[in-house]
């Protein structure tokens, strides 16, 4: 039950983080990444590694599968998800500065 929560709570989170990425942005040169572009790769990695380490902690249930492996897996996720919400503290934190700054 826990784990169910967990997983929503961390699958809003991501999709809060790629809500910040501008849907209609303008790509950037040819050759080169985009801020929009880098924050989406990282949202949708990082949802990756969390399926992922889901999909192995329920796998551990149903079959033989080494603690270790579902320990590296959740903590892999979790150091990733913890990562991605510094880069978005940062990144809100850097938007209220410039929002507080005079014209």
């Amino acid at each position: 039950m826990i784990d169910q929560l967990l997983s929503v709570s961390t699958r809003n989170a991501l999709s809060n983080l790629t809500e910040t990425v501008a849907p209609g942005a303008a790509p950037a040169a040819t050759g080169q990444s985009s801020f929009g572009n880098v924050l989406s790769q990282l949202a949708g990695s990082v949802s990756n590694k969390l399926e992922g380490a889901e999909a192995v902690s329920m796998k551990s249930m149903t079959s033989d599968v080494p603690t270790r492996d579902v320990v590296n897996a959740v903590m892999d996720a979790e150091q990733s998800l913890q990562t991605a919400i510094a880069i978005r503290d940062k990144i809100v934190q850097a938007y209220l500065e410039i929002s507080r700054m005079p014209i």
